[in-house]
């Protein structure tokens, strides 16, 4: 047009494509290489480039050629770099272009450095926290879409950052489509979160339209597909909030006004694009609103949220300090009630004590008692043997002294005295039976005494024959169908040893009737080819003596072992035992004697008692 005749004017390129300007068929300039030259082939980057100075000189008219090299274009091949009209490629611009486009550039960078920068600030400081709070996991959410937003902000390809590649371009270009609908499904989900509403099946199926139109919209890169997610969005967005607005309360209303704030600045923006396409200042602006609203409302959340529950920690620290008073009141009032009460059920369990002591007192009386019933009959039958040999010797001696008279009459003196010889043998005999009925009867006597306490010197092999014999005729003169047999293997290295003897026998008479019970009750059970045999040893061991008393009797089941030697637990049928003796034994051995009462077993087959007494 004359009308621009002397007007210097720029050429200025905005494609990534390599072009070669060729003005009046002369190469006037390149951008980047076509590889026309031979040399490599290199995409032009336009953005700060600066316009090339473009001369029209008065009443000439110009032929302008430009070649246009795409062939390295990751898009489909039918696709260029840049597409639509001629000067999509190449501008020619008054000098004034070039003024104006720096000034609009710097803008840009300063906000779109204060988007970024605001977004990062905000994403560090909710992720701090989601770290030092993890129990609050709203603030998980609020971390990963205030960091999936600003990723967003920065692959935006409306606002992508000057100077990169178109390589680079396109990986961004991919990459915000994917976190655009990732980045709407997060903050709903985040709003769900916040409002305390479940995600129906509605929602999840909304999720995955969005997902998937995200990854269609990279190989289409369809203005309708975006139109499409933005509807959809701001429609769940609009449907969560109208079913929620009821129940809304205090924090809640933070991230509700930040949402309606940016769908404010978002349907400005969009008629600012319709009314003043050229009103950058304005558009900034807004697009500062529509970055912005949303992650500060969060932060506001956040900050109400927090305030929310320090009051409802401070409220409860009042209801405690409250219930603890309460509590306490309570507390004086029932221990002065459990006073009262213990001081009662103090008196009766002193009452019950006192009333345990004479029973327990009683029974082992009793205990003892019936042992000495055991032992007195044994005694009864062994007294008797020495009884019939006095009885007899006596009666022996009486009839030897007749003869003597008679032959002192008829002056046989020699006869006499042989027979004399022979009433002094009688007389010996009756003095050595009557000493073993005195010893048995004293046996029986300090048996039946409280025990003194005093060790002396025993010997055991005697004791425990004495009390296995005594144990056996006790039985017998109980049970006159009693029928065992036992058999000793007694140490006659043992010597004697300082023990309390009427204490250990009436373990041993304890541990001997056991055993005779035990036999017999198996025998009951199984008289076929079954020999009851209980067994006694004694041996030397090298600083103890080992006493055991072993019956082929049923044994004990391994689930009675931890109660063997309990008070008052017992095997036997109600009325035929006290249940102390093993107990009583157990203490004499171990307490009296500093020994040990240990049992072994094997159900069915045997039980064997072992007495370990320290040499003293």
């Amino acid at each position: 047009d004359t009308s621009f005749a002397n007007t210097p004017f720029d050429l200025f390129m905005n494609a990534w494509a390599a072009t070669d300007v060729y003005l009046d068929g002369n190469l006037y300039y390149s951008f980047g290489n076509t590889g026309a030259n031979g040399k490599p082939y290199e995409e032009y980057n336009p953005t700060y480039k600066l316009p090339i100075a473009f001369n029209v000189e008065k009443g000439k008219g110009h032929l302008l050629a430009i070649h246009v090299v795409d062939f390295l274009s990751p898009l489909p091949t039918y696709h260029l770099k840049s597409e639509g009209r001629f000067n999509s490629f190449i501008s020619i611009a008054l000098p004034e272009f070039k003024t104006r486009y720096f000034n609009e550039r710097l803008r840009f960078i300063f906000f779109r450095a204060l988007w970024l920068s605001v977004n990062i600030i905000l994403c560090l400081l909710f992720w701090l926290l989601t770290f030092q709070n993890r129990n609050e996991k709203n603030l998980l959410f609020i971390a990963l879409a205030s960091s999936i937003f600003t990723l967003a902000i920065y692959c935006d390809q409306s606002i992508i950052t000057p100077g990169i590649s178109f390589a680079t371009y396109a990986f961004l270009y991919v990459a915000w489509s994917i976190l655009l609908p990732v980045c709407a499904i997060l903050c709903l989900l985040l709003m769900l979160r916040i409002f305390e509403r479940k995600i129906s099946r509605s929602y999840k199926i909304a999720f995955w339209i969005l997902f998937i139109s995200g990854i269609t919209q990279i190989f289409l890169s369809s203005s309708y597909l975006l139109i499409f997610q933005a509807l959809l969005t701001i429609y769940l967005f609009a449907y969560t909030i109208i079913i929620s607005w009821k129940t809304l309360k205090g924090a809640q209303w933070a991230v509700l006004i930040g949402i309606l704030l940016a769908w404010s600045f978002g349907l400005s923006l969009a008629i600012t694009g319709l009314v003043a396409p050229r009103s950058i200042s304005l558009a900034l602006l807004l697009y500062t609103g529509l970055f912005l609203s949303f992650p500060l409302s969060l932060l506001v959340y956040v900050a109400m949220r927090f305030k929310e529950i320090i009051k409802e920690v401070r409220d409860n620290a009042k209801q405690v300090v409250q219930l603890s008073e309460e509590k306490k009141q309570q507390a004086l009032n029932q221990q002065k009630i459990l006073q009262e009460e213990v001081n009662k059920q103090t008196a009766e369990l002193r009452s019950t004590l006192e009333n345990l002591k004479s029973t327990q007192a009683q029974l082992i009386q009793s205990e003892k008692m019936a042992s000495l019933g055991e032992l007195t009959a044994g005694i009864a039958h062994e007294i008797q043997n020495p009884l019939n040999f006095v009885n007899n010797f006596s009666e022996v001696s009486g009839e030897l002294l007749d003869e003597m008279k008679n032959e002192l009459a008829t002056g046989n003196g020699q006869q006499a005295i042989a027979i004399a010889e022979d009433v002094k043998q009688n007389l010996e005999k009756i003095i050595h039976h009557g000493k073993r009925a005195d010893a048995i009867v004293k046996g029986m006597l300090m048996h039946s005494r409280t025990s003194t306490g005093q060790k002396e010197l025993t010997d055991i092999n005697v004791l425990a024959d004495e009390y296995l014999r005594l144990s056996y005729h006790g039985l017998r003169a109980k049970d006159k169908s009693f029928n065992a047999n036992f058999k000793a293997d007694f140490d006659e290295n043992i010597g004697k040893i300082n023990i309390i003897s009427q204490d250990i026998g009436r373990v041993l008479l304890n541990l001997f009737t056991n055993a005779f019970y035990s036999v017999t009750e198996k025998n009951k059970h199984h008289p076929d080819n079954y020999e009851p045999l209980v067994f006694v040893s004694t041996k030397r061991l090298q600083d103890k003596i080992e006493i055991r008393v072993k019956d082929n009797g049923p044994g004990v089941p391994q689930k009675l072992m931890d109660k063997i030697f309990q008070p008052f637990f017992t095997t036997k049928p109600t009325g035929q035992g006290t249940g102390l003796g093993l107990s009583l034994s157990f203490d004499i051995i171990t307490k009296g004697h500093g020994g040990e009462l240990k049992l072994e077993t094997k159900e069915g087959e045997f039980a064997e008692f072992i007495i370990l007494l320290p040499v003293q």
